[in-house]
């Protein structure tokens, strides 16, 4: 097995997280802050070894076969998230191989749960190496779903085939125009998102954190509150809006950006994922009013914030929605499980898949009713193959047995029954906050054991990674000749 182009990749990675360690590097330095020197030397070593992997190994075929396909997304990630953590780890936050692993998994697969407090105190290279980290997350989660899933044929994806993948099993060079399309239009949200919070009145520092960790629907907040720090309806609304967008595939952004085609509201899953979040942002801001919690246009601000942050696995949190009564705790638990569209920075099992599982469920149900009938499930008018179908129900069936098998492990490392089965939802989801008083909302992960932390990572690379990607390299067959 050649592993020339996956040496490189990696060593491109180390090159990259290096130069964006000169950030915090820089900013803490400025600030006369001592973890100048934790940066300073990570970025310094990430570079040399980066700058050591891509000149060892150039010159290889651009090509990739399946096998190495595997390969080189499940190790590029576990690249990502164990450099990300060495400057928190050799920092003056002063925690664990644990803690500091656990933080940069969460911020590499956009999860944003945390085991750090404090961060109001906390020196600002630190908060901006979380937001980064997150950021980068969210431009390899979107490149990973429009370019490697297809290609790899996982949960249905084969529906966004591009030009950047052949029916020969190989990735070609066109996917450099796709990610560099994917880029420029990340970029340029971002920055959006960055200028819109600052002339809401957020500080500039605080506009850039959240402007970086919203549009990868990520979470990471430069405060304790999270985004509950502020109290501004306006910021609230601003928020859920670059939420929101951050759930909607970018492939309709890239689309619209440079051919002009507005296909946003012809997409199936973005009229799914519209009406979804709007009749429950609707059903629960009336229930909060009916049951007298917060009157209307309040219901309305914290519904419309919190259900978005969930919806789009995002996980920043203006109020704790667990103390809103048990409908609205099994409604967020629920939620917790959809994520927003497929080839968006949102996780979750995705409204591709759900709406392909409903069409499925419609075309069985209509065959037991007229056995002799021919009926043929359809997306975007378009019929699906049994391909498409059995990659669908394989990868939700697949989801709900990881789900079950991580509560039980989590369970087993003696946390209690809803948090066990909440932060197996959040990991694999990649929300962030669960449910309760340990991994809720207002909650924290750093009470956690080490054995939970370590199979919440896991779970947390295997939901970012759409699971059979990490599965498959399980089975022997994989390793054969």
């Amino acid at each position: 097995m050649k592993l020339q182009i996956i040496f490189f990749t990696i060593g491109i990675l180390m090159l990259t997280l290096g130069l964006a360690l000169l950030c915090p590097f820089l900013l803490d330095l400025v600030d006369g802050h001592a973890n100048a020197g934790a940066f300073g030397w990570s970025s310094a070593l990430a570079i040399f070894v980066g700058t050591s992997l891509c000149f060892a190994n150039y010159g290889f075929t651009p090509s990739l076969s399946l096998r190495h396909a595997f390969i080189l997304t499940t190790i590029s990630w576990l690249a990502l998230s164990f450099i990300s953590a060495v400057p928190l780890f050799i920092s003056d936050l002063n925690i664990s191989v644990t803690d500091a692993v656990f933080e940069a998994v969460s911020g590499v697969t956009t999860t944003g749960s945390t085991v750090l407090s404090g961060l109001d105190e906390m020196s600002r290279g630190i908060l901006l190496w979380r937001a980064i980290i997150q950021w980068i997350g969210g431009i390899g989660i979107i490149a990973f779903a429009m370019i490697m899933l297809p290609f790899l044929k996982i949960g249905g994806m084969q529906l966004f085939k591009s030009e950047s993948s052949d029916q020969s099993e190989k990735i070609m060079p066109k996917t450099n125009d796709v990610v560099w399309s994917i880029i420029y239009v990340y970029v340029i949200l971002t920055a959006a998102c960055f200028v819109t919070y600052y002339i809401l009145g957020m500080p500039r520092f605080d506009a850039l954190i959240h402007a970086l960790t919203t549009m990868p629907t990520a979470g990471f907040s430069s405060h304790d509150a999270s985004f509950g720090h502020y109290s501004s309806g306006a910021l609230h609304y601003a928020a859920a809006l670059f939420m929101f967008l951050g759930g909607i595939p970018f492939i309709l952004y890239v689309k619209y950006t440079f051919k002009g085609t507005f296909d946003f509201f012809r997409d199936s899953q973005v009229r799914a994922y519209c009406f979804i979040t709007a009749i429950t942002i609707i059903a629960l801001s009336l229930y909060l009013w009916i049951n007298g919690t917060y009157p209307l246009m309040t219901s309305l601000q914290f519904t419309t914030f919190n259900v978005i942050s969930v919806i789009t696995t995002t996980g920043y949190a203006t109020a704790d929605y667990s103390l809103w009564g048990p409908f609205p705790v099994a409604l967020f638990f629920f939620l917790t499980y959809v994520g927003g569209c497929a080839g968006s920075t949102a996780g979750g099992i995705k409204m591709l898949r759900i709406n392909i599982a409903f069409q499925a469920l419609l075309r069985h149900l209509k065959m037991l009713i007229y056995p002799n009938g021919v009926f043929t499930a359809t997306y975007q008018g378009k019929p699906l193959t049994n391909d498409i179908v059995h990659a669908v129900m394989g990868f939700l069936f697949v989801f709900i047995v990881a789900n079950a098998l991580l509560t039980l492990a989590l369970a087993l490392s003696g946390l209690d029954f809803i948090t066990a089965t909440t932060a197996a939802a959040t990991a694999l989801a990649n929300v962030g906050p669960g449910l309760g008083e340990i991994v809720g909302p207002a909650g924290n992960f750093s009470s956690l054991s080490d054995m939970s932390k370590w199979l919440l990572c896991f779970g947390m690379l295997l939901g970012r990674l759409e699971i059979m990607t990490i599965l498959v390299l399980f089975v022997p067959a994989f390793w054969r000749d």
